[in-house]
This record gives C-alpha cells, sequence and structure tokens, in this order.
C-alpha cells in the first residue's frame, strides 16, 4: 500500500488561550510537501517500515473516497464517524475494524473523552480499549458488529448520543461569564472599597507619601505573589466551583481544605455584614446632617443595614446574570468616583477648600508629605494593619470559579490585571492627595497670613494661611483630621457618597455571592457530613439557595449586633489565613515535583510562594496578634476534626505527592545503613489467601506488627494464568481497600503461578523494598493434612524448607477450629444477594400497586401484570426463608467466633513460651511484642526450657541470668528434664508407615517405589528420639499450658531429604494437639536479641 499526503492536514491556527501543552501546528499540503522534501535536509535516524518516507512532518494515508472524511476529522479535532472510515470486515474473524493510519486496527488514536471524570460537565467521559482487548486474539472476543465498531475505535463505550444532547439541554439556560465580567469586575469592586475614599488620606498624612507608597506596594506584593500562585494553582488542571477552597483542597488535600474552606465562607458571610454596615453607618450620617433619624444611630444602622441585606439577597437569588449587571452598575459609579477625585485635584482651589487645607499641586505640599508623622500611638505598622484590608478581595473572581467559562484564562488574566488597576489607583490617590491637601487645616477662612506676621516655615504658610495653632488644639480639617479630603477636593462631592456606597455595596455583594459559593463547594465534597443539607443546588445554574439562606441569617445576626470592631481583625486574619495556604500550596505542589504538577501559567517561583506564605502570617500578626492566634487555633482544631475522620477522598494533592518522595527517599536511604540487632523487628508475609478468609491468622500477625514491623498479606493464585490474572487484578484494589477499613497496617500482594509452592517462592524472594524486606514467613496450620491430597502436603512442607533456604524465619499458628472461613462470606454474600432481589421485588410490587390505584382506564390494563408478580411473590419468599433455614443449620458459629478471637482483649492469663531451642531469641522476642499490645498487656510471661535432669537448677539459674540481661518482663521461668512416650504417636502414623522389615526384599522395593512418601521403618527407627520428644512435649504442654491463652513454642525442623513430609505433618499434629492458640515459631538462627546497649 502505498502512502499518500492527504491535503490540508493540519491547519494553521493560534491557541486562543493558554493550555498546559504547547502544540505547533503544521500546515502541509500537496503542493508545499514536494517544496519541503527538496528543501529540508531531514536527520537519518534508524529505518523502519515506513522506509523513505519517514519525515519530520506525519503521514496520514486513507483510501480513495475518504480525503474529505479526513478534513472533516482535522477540522473539527475528532473522528470522522462515517461507514467509509471502516475497512470490510475481515473474512476470517467476520469482525469489524477502524481504519487508523491506513490500517485495520482496534487501537484508538488520542481523544479528550479519554481523560474526563466521570460525571464532567464538559462532556462524556469515555472509556478507551483495555489493553487486554488489543493484547488478546480478537477472535477470541465479542465481535463488534459495524454500528459499534465506530463506538469501540473512538472509544464510545456508553449511549453517549444521548447522554450528551441532554447534557446540552441541561446547559442550555447556563449563565457562564468571561474574565471581564467574571473576575476583572469583581476584583476590582471588591479591593477598591470604602478605606479608598475616607482612611487612604488619612494614612498619607500618618506616613507621609514615602512610607504610604511603601505601605500600598508591601500590601500589593502579598495579594500579586498570592495572585501568581492562584493563577499557577488554577491552570494546572480544571477548576470547578469552590474559589479558594477548591483551589486548596485539591492541592493540600480534604485537610487544610476543609478546615480553611469553613472559615473562609464564615469570613466571607461575616464581611457581609461588615460592608452593609459600613454602607449604612453612610447613610445615617447623611441622616444626621439633614435632621432625618429615625430613632437612634445604633438602631438606624441595624434597620438600614437589615433592609439592605434584603435587597442584596433578592439580588444574588435572582441569578447570577442579575447579580453580574448590579456589579456593573457599581463598578461605573465607582470609576466615575474616581475619576472625579482626580478631576477635582486640577480644579482651582476656592478660599473655602483652602481654609481646609486644599491648594491644588504644590511642591511645597508634596515635600512636606513625603516624610512620616505619627500621631501618639501610630506607627508603621499599625497604619499598615489599617490599610491591608483595602488590598484584600483578590480571590472575588476565583470564589466563583464554577459559573467562570474557562476559569483556567479567566482567573490568571483577570486577577492579576485588577490588582495592577486598583493599585496604581491607590497610589495615584496617595501621591495626588499628598500633594494637594496639607496635614492640618482649621477652615477658617480668616487664618492668612497678615503683612508682617513672621511664617511657621509650613507649606501653608508660603501659600498665605496660618495653620499653627493646630500644634496646640486639634482641628477639623487636613489629611490628619479629616475623613471626607476626597470628597472636598472631588469636583462634585456627592459623587463620592454615591462612590462609598458603590464600593461597600459591592463588596458586600461580591461576599454574599462568594460564601454560598465556597460552601457548596464544601459540602458538596461531604467533608462535614452535617452539612451535607447545603450541598443541593438550584435552577440551570445550580444555585445554592440554602447557602444564600445561611449567609443572609449569619449577616443579619452580626448586622443586629452592631458592634464589628471586635470581629473585623479575626475576618482578615481568616482571609489572610487563605491567602498563606494558597501560596503554601503553588510552593508544596513544586516542592512535591509531581509529574501532575504542570501549571499553564509560568510566572511564578516556588520560593516566592513560600515566602508569600510567610509574609501572609507576618501580617496576620502585625494587624492583630491575638486574632491571629485564635485563626490558628480554629484552624488546628478543624483540620484535626477532619484528619481523624478521614473523609473518602482522593484528589492526587500534593501531600500525597510530598508522601511519596518522602517515603522513597527514607527507603533509599535505609539502604545505606547496615541492619543492628537492637533494631530487628519481624517484618512478616503471611499467606492468608484473600485477607478477609482468614481474618485470625492476620489479626496475631498484626498484633506483634503493627507500628512495629512490615506485614504483607499474600495470595497465590493458581490455575491457567490468563484467568488468575484477570482474578488477581480484579481483587487487588477491594482487598487492600478491606485492609484500611479494618484498620489494619499491612500490605496486600497477591502472585498468578502454576503451582502453590512455586508462588511462595516467588513472594518470598520478591516481596519487600530495600531494607524493608520479610524476615519471617506466617501460616496457619495445616488441619486437614490427614486427608487433602499428597501434592498440597508437599507443597505445604515445601514452603517451610523453601523459607528456610533463603534464610527466613517461619511462624505456624493453630487454633483449633481452623482459619479458612471462605465458606460463611460465600453464605453471608448469598443472603445478602437474595435479600436485596427481595427488596427490589417489594419495591417493584409497591410501584405498581400505586399506578393501579391512579384509577382509569391505564391501571386496568396493568392489572394483569400486577398480580402475576403478586403470585410469584409468596415463592420468592418460600426459597428466601428455605435458604436460610438450610444454611443456619450448616453456619458455624463456632468458626465465626474463632476468626475473631484476637481482635478481643484477651483476659488475664499468661503466654507460655517453651524456649526449647536458640533460634537467636524470634521464640522469646514475639511473645514479648505481644504483650505491650492493649489486647495482650494483661498476659504474663511464662518460659519453660529444656534441661538435663540431673543440672535442672543449675540449668534454671543460666536461664535466669540470660533471660533477665535480656531485660524481658517474665513472670516466672521453668525447667524441663527428660521427656519421653511413644504409643497415640504410632497410632497417628499408622496408615503412613509402609512396614518394609515385614515382608520379603523384592516386595518392599516394589513398595518403596510405588508409596515413596509413605514413611519407612529405617527413618522411623533412625528419627526415634525426635519423635519421642514431639509425643512428650505434648504430654508437657497438655499438664503445663492448657489453661494459658497463648502458646509460644519452638517449631521443630526436618531435615531435607531425611524427614518424610506426613512424618513432619504428624510431628507437628502431635505436639500441638488438643491445646490452647499456638505459634510454633523458628527463627533464622541470627540474633534477634541482645544485652548489649
Amino acid at each position: 500500500m502505498s502512502l499518500n499526503n492527504s491535503s490540508n492536514i493540519f491547519l494553521d491556527s493560534v491557541p486562543s488561550n493558554t493550555n498546559r501543552f504547547q502544540v505547533n501546528v503544521i500546515n502541509e499540503n500537496h503542493e508545499s510537501s514536494a517544496a519541503a522534501n527538496d528543501n529540508t535536509d531531514p536527520p537519518h535516524y534508524e529505518e523502519t517500515s515506513f522506509g523513505d518516507e519517514a519525515q519530520k512532518r506525519l503521514r496520514i494515508s486513507f483510501r480513495p473516497g475518504n480525503q474529505e472524511c479526513y478534513d472533516n476529522f482535522l477540522q473539527s479535532g475528532e473522528t470522522a464517524k462515517t461507514d467509509a472510515s471502516f475497512h470490510a470486515y475481515d473474512s476470517h474473524t467476520n469482525t469489524h475494524y477502524l481504519q487508523t493510519f491506513g490500517h485495520n486496527t482496534m487501537d484508538a488514536v488520542p481523544k479528550i473523552e479519554y481523560y474526563r471524570n466521570t460525571g464532567s460537565i464538559s462532556g462524556p467521559k469515555v472509556n478507551r480499549p483495555s489493553l487486554l482487548e488489543i493484547h488478546e486474539q480478537l477472535a477470541k472476543n465479542v465481535a463488534v458488529t459495524p454500528s459499534s465498531a465506530d463506538r469501540v475505535a473512538n472509544g464510545d463505550g456508553i449511549p453517549g448520543d444521548e447522554q450528551a444532547e441532554n447534557k446540552e439541554d441541561d446547559q442550555a439556560g447556563v449563565v457562564k461569564f468571561g474574565w471581564v465580567k467574571g473576575v476583572l469586575v469583581r476584583c476590582m469592586l471588591n479591593i477598591w472599597g470604602v478605606m479608598l475614599f475616607i482612611r487612604l488620606s488619612w494614612i498619607v498624612g500618618e506616613a507621609g507619601i514615602g512610607l504610604g507608597v511603601l505601605i500600598i506596594l508591601l500590601s500589593t506584593m502579598v495579594t500579586s505573589i498570592t495572585g501568581l500562585s492562584t493563577s499557577a494553582i488554577a491552570t494546572n488542571g480544571f477548576v470547578r466551583g469552590g474559589g479558594a477552597y477548591y483551589l486548596i483542597s485539591r492541592s493540600l488535600g480534604p485537610e487544610f481544605g476543609g478546615s480553611i474552606g469553613l472559615i473562609f465562607a464564615f469570613a466571607n458571610a461575616v464581611a457581609v455584614a461588615m460592608y452593609v454596615v459600613g454602607f449604612a453607618e453612610t447613610v445615617v450620617d447623611l441622616l444626621k446632617e439633614s435632621d432625618s433619624m429615625m430613632v437612634d444611630p445604633t438602631n438606624d444602622i441595624r434597620i438600614i443595614g437589615s433592609i439592605t441585606v434584603v435587597i442584596l439577597l433578592g439580588i444574588s437569588v435572582a441569578g447570577m446574570e442579575w447579580e453580574a449587571k448590579a456589579q456593573v452598575i457599581l463598578l461605573v459609579i465607582l470609576l466615575i468616583a474616581i475619576a472625579n477625585f482626580f478631576i477635582g485635584t486640577v480644579i482651582p482651589s476656592n478660599n473655602e477648600k483652602k481654609s481646609r487645607g486644599f491648594f491644588n499641586y504644590q511642591a511645597s505640599i508634596f515635600a512636606e508629605n513625603f516624610g512620616p508623622r505619627f500621631t501618639k500611638g501610630e506607627g508603621f505598622f499599625s497604619v499598615f494593619a489599617i490599610f491591608f484590608p483595602a488590598a484584600t478581595g483578590i480571590l472575588a473572581g476565583a470564589n466563583i470559579s464554577g459559573d467562570l467559562e474557562d476559569p483556567q484564562d479567566a482567573i490568571p488574566r483577570g486577577t492579576m490585571l485588577a490588582i495592577f488597576i486598583t493599585t496604581v489607583a491607590y497610589l495615584g490617590v496617595a501621591i495626588c492627595v499628598g500633594a494637594c491637601v496639607v496635614r492640618d487645616a482649621t477652615g477658617n477662612m480668616n487664618d492668612t497670613i497678615i503683612s508682617g506676621m513672621n511664617c511657621n516655615g509650613s507649606a501653608a504658610c508660603g501659600l498665605g494661611y496660618d495653620f499653627s495653632r493646630c500644634r496646640h488644639e486639634p482641628c477639623q480639617y487636613g489629611l490628619m483630621n479629616n475623613f471626607q479630603v476626597m470628597s472636598m477636593v472631588s469636583g462634585f462631592g456627592p459623587l463620592i457618597t454615591a462612590g462609598i456606597f458603590s464600593a461597600t455595596l459591592s463588596s458586600a455583594l461580591a461576599s454574599l455571592v462568594s460564601a454560598p459559593k465556597v460552601f457548596q463547594a464544601l459540602c458538596k465534597d461531604n467533608i462535614y457530613k452535617a452539612l451535607q443539607f447545603f450541598a443541593k443546588g438550584y435552577g440551570k445554574n445550580n444555585e445554592p439557595l440554602r447557602g444564600y439562606i445561611l449567609t443572609f441569617l449569619i449577616a443579619m445576626a452580626f448586622i443586629l449586633i452592631a458592634e464589628l470592631n471586635t470581629i473585623a481583625p479575626i475576618i482578615s486574619n481568616f482571609f489572610l489565613a487563605s491567602y498563606a495556604l494558597i501560596n503554601f500550596s503553588c510552593f508544596h505542589a513544586s516542592y512535591a515535583k509531581s509529574p501532575g504538577w504542570r501549571p499553564a501559567y509560568g510566572i511564578y517561583n516556588m520560593w516566592v510562594s513560600l515566602f508569600g506564605a510567610v509574609l501572609c502570617c507576618a501580617v496576620m500578626f502585625v494587624i492583630n496578634w491575638w486574632a491571629a492566634v485564635i485563626t490558628y487555633v480554629i484552624e488546628f482544631f478543624l483540620y484535626v476534626y477532619v484528619t481523624y475522620k478521614k473523609p473518602d477522598v482522593n484528589w492526587g494533592s500534593s501531600t500525597q505527592a510530598l508522601s511519596y518522595v518522602s517515603a522513597l527517599d527514607n527507603a533509599l536511604e535505609l539502604t545505606t545503613v547496615e541492619d543492628h540487632v537492637k533494631n530487628f523487628r519481624p517484618q512478616c508475609i503471611v499467606l492468608t489467601g484473600g485477607p478477609m478468609t482468614r481474618p485470625a491468622l492476620l489479626d496475631i500477625t498484626h498484633a506483634f506488627t503493627k507500628n512495629s514491623g512490615l506485614c504483607i498479606c499474600c495470595e497465590v493464585f493458581v490455575g491457567p494464568r490468563k484467568l488468575c490474572v484477570k482474578e488477581m487484578n480484579g481483587g487487588m484494589a477491594k482487598k487492600q481497600a478491606w485492609l484500611i477499613k479494618n484498620k489494619i497496617k499491612a500490605f496486600y500482594a497477591a502472585v498468578a503461578a502454576d503451582c502453590f509452592r512455586d508462588g511462595v517462592r516467588s513472594l518470598l524472594q520478591a516481596s519487600g523494598l530495600g531494607r524493608m524486606k520479610p524476615n519471617t514467613l506466617v501460616i496457619g496450620y495445616k488441619k486437614n493434612w490427614r486427608k487433602a491430597p499428597l501434592t498440597e502436603i508437599e507443597n505445604y512442607v515445601g514452603i517451610i524448607h523453601d523459607a528456610f533456604d533463603f534464610e527466613i524465619g517461619v511462624v505456624i499458628v493453630r487454633i483449633s477450629q481452623g482459619f479458612d472461613i471462605s465458606q460463611v462470606l460465600q453464605v453471608q454474600e448469598e443472603l445478602e444477594r437474595l435479600e436485596q432481589e427481595r427488596l427490589a421485588l417489594e419495591a417493584t410490587i409497591k410501584d405498581n400497586e400505586c399506578e393501579e390505584e391512579s384509577g382509569g382506564i391505564r391501571g386496568l390494563f396493568k392489572k394483569a401484570g400486577k398480580l402475576n408478580i403478586t403470585k410469584t411473590t409468596p415463592k420468592k419468599d418460600g426459597s428466601i426463608n428455605t435458604i436460610q433455614s438450610m444454611h443456619v443449620g450448616e453456619f458455624n458459629q463456632k468458626l465465626v467466633e474463632a476468626s475473631t478471637q484476637f481482635k478481643k482483649k484477651q483476659e488475664k492469663g499468661t503466654i507460655d513460651v517453651w524456649w526449647l531451642f536458640d533460634d537467636g531469641g524470634l521464640t522469646l522476642l514475639i511473645p514479648y511484642i505481644l504483650t505491650l499490645r492493649k489486647k495482650w498487656k494483661d498476659c504474663k510471661l511464662r518460659i519453660y526450657v529444656g534441661g538435663k535432669i540431673n543440672r535442672i537448677e543449675e540449668e534454671k539459674i543460666a536461664k535466669c541470668s540470660l533471660l533477665n540481661k535480656f531485660r524481658n518482663k517474665i513472670c516466672s521461668i521453668h525447667t524441663l528434664g527428660d521427656i519421653n512416650n511413644w504409643k497415640v504417636f504410632e497410632e497417628m502414623i499408622e496408615p503412613y508407615r509402609l512396614h518394609e522389615s515385614c515382608k520379603d526384599l523384592t516386595t518392599a522395593e516394589k513398595l518403596k517405589r510405588e508409596t515413596p512418601w509413605k514413611i519407612t521403618d529405617a527413618e522411623l527407627e533412625a528419627v526415634k528420639e525426635k519423635s519421642y520428644r514431639q509425643v512428650r512435649l505434648n504430654e508437657l504442654l497438655q499438664e503445663h499450658s492448657r489453661a494459658a491463652n497463648l502458646i509460644v513454642l519452638s517449631l521443630p525442623v526436618a531435615r531435607k531429604g531425611s524427614i518424610s513430609d506426613l512424618l513432619y505433618m504428624a510431628w507437628l499434629e502431635i505436639l500441638t494437639k488438643n491445646l490452647p492458640p499456638v505459634l510454633l515459631v523458628r527463627g533464622n538462627h541470627k540474633n534477634v536479641l541482645t544485652f548489649y546497649s
């Protein structure tokens, strides 16, 4: 097949917005391809199947008549879904394929639908063909029809057409904002507050123009760094609703996000009251001037504030579109008011304004006001603390991120431009007012300089006015005394009042919208389950009406208090805490070096973000130290609460990434340190199968590995590899989740193997990482060994041999009822399934009855169907009852109780340790660790050791001396003499003996060949002493340890090639028969205990 170049394969385009991946699009066509081949000398690479066609540009082949399909594909960005894009079906497999790059394949090309989250509002989530579908032979899979082949090849695994149409219908009435109306306008309105009009002139008077500009720039530095961090986080993936909470929670995790989200939403709710009270105070001042008070100042503030917040609530509830229109109107008023001030500075001043300190632009006034002149009790930081809240409000746009058309583009552009514009306005107002108005003025037009008077050297004196008496008595005018300087300077004073109204109302409106939006996002994530009620949204825009009502009630409560001076510093600190965490989020995400941290907004630096976080924390204490302390205490309490509750969310936070990096670094660092006996701890592989099938085995192991050692629950899947791998992969996450849910600090690992022993051998060799490798194998005792096939016994004993070969200790645990409860679990699952079917059936019957009760012909026609269902009901219920009664008899209550015996707190008693052989100390270490646990702390250690009959006392003294050096808390030590007995053991092994000595030589040899696994007389005679020992030990155990809570006993070792598997199992059986729970322990004969410091 020849490869032809299609025309217009790629179209020239310029990206309209910033993306996380910059893609250069190349234009290539038939006319230009030849010239390109002539002029370009491509580098020589290793030759591939494309031969001399390998170029730097992409070549796409197509069948005749399909060029238009490919043009449509490239222009729309989606694969063309036409029948022409498929080859005829393969005659051998009768399966249809997609033509991709000129070949028949099910391999799908990259599409955005593959990378969406489930439930994405921007489109359906689509599943690409799995690796198994592509890797396995297609003939063995379900054939793909022509109508569905397009779906499979293009990743459409769901009925996406109908769902997409429904989503488009749902999105039809949704209001989305661009970066200007959604972010820029809101941020500017929220940053420009009352401070601009009534306090900025006072700040210039106190700090002077120089330090005043420095205060503005320092505040801007904090907000600019926060804006850069916000922009970086907002462009690192799709941003949903929730603003600051969403950014912090998705970066640092639910613990930080949940704590800051709640206080941030509360701060916005209280800020509504602050701004409304500011508006009400201005109105009350106007009422005072016109002598139109309603009751008294305090109650008038409450009345006006209540009416105002009700009106603002109405605007917000009406919808985001109305709220946005109101914001634009308020911004226009605010801009006119600011422009009015600048115009007023160039209008020639009259005598009245001069007497109040306004002389237009004068160099002498600028020079006089350039330096600071702090009054008593004021300083740089106190003035900074007063101004800084005027620079906040930069998150007003981000807080409605869910209502933005493109948050990734709108938030950076709108936020940073708003910070720049408002900073320029603040600087302009500060410099202009400082160059036009003197600090002190009397307001008396008669305080002019008369010829012959001595000038005091002030700027006003040089301009013909004498305000010297302001040094001795308070004056009412000038930068230091008059908060209405901007109204005096402006061209038209009432416009400044309108600006104050606009600034307060716009900030209140922005906060009234932000608080419910952030709170709704917090509640949707269900971090605080009690707040789930407020997660519900209404209408096309998913408006949080319940959140609006809650915000309204909070605001009304604080308006009625009418004392916000105390709460205001706490609110400012709440906002600053949010800024600090946003900066820290940006730093943390960069520091974690996660591959998922790829912000498109590259104008940021991790160390600058960290500096911004520290700066925000410092500013919190500068503004008010006790408010900062309260903020940290509240945040810490919420953080601890969320951490304790452990919400079931996974957002891929930088905390996760850093945890991984830290764990990796620590694991690598651990490999550089040699193991030391003082730091030895049991690190166990536990052959539980599925962890839920042998819970008792896992519990006893977890008791001595929790918080001290590694524990890996292992399962071996035996059978056809394809089926085993599928089953194994399908259950990995579920079984690890079971461990987490049951608070068991262990890992789950599984392998697929041809036989059980091979799988365990693989686990013993490959499990673990670096120094964190297993050193102990824990297995349950094979209780049914007498009835089990010979291969199972060989595998079981072979596993013990393999562990010893790898120098791994072995622990065999035996309890009377056994460990495997898989049959019980199957019965429970079956009963749950039948119960669900019964409930579903009852619901169906109830629905049909309701439909029938609705009456009419419709109910009549459905009557027959309803009757059929009701007829089957008794049969179904009867079957359930039959199954339940059938399984009740089989339900092994003792087995269930035995499976939970190690979960319970152990009664006061003893742990008897039969330390018969020195294995390095593991037999003594495990019971000691058990006594440190809460469930076993009431159990005392009793040690039993062997000795010679004629030296019992000497042996006991020697063992006591050794054990005392190990510093274990031991209740008592017992020394046992020689042991012997035989009868019971002979009866046990009788079915497995060969008895070759009683037969002629030919017959004996034939029996050995046919049944090599049987116990020969020669073998029994060779190990007769060892066998005697196991029998006698059981008698001693029955005598001394029958009432113990747990017995820890040295595991006998079967010498390879000398002891048959059946004889070894007989040893273990006679040794542990009719006893409490037994741990047979054998270490790897390397020291795990030491008495050296």
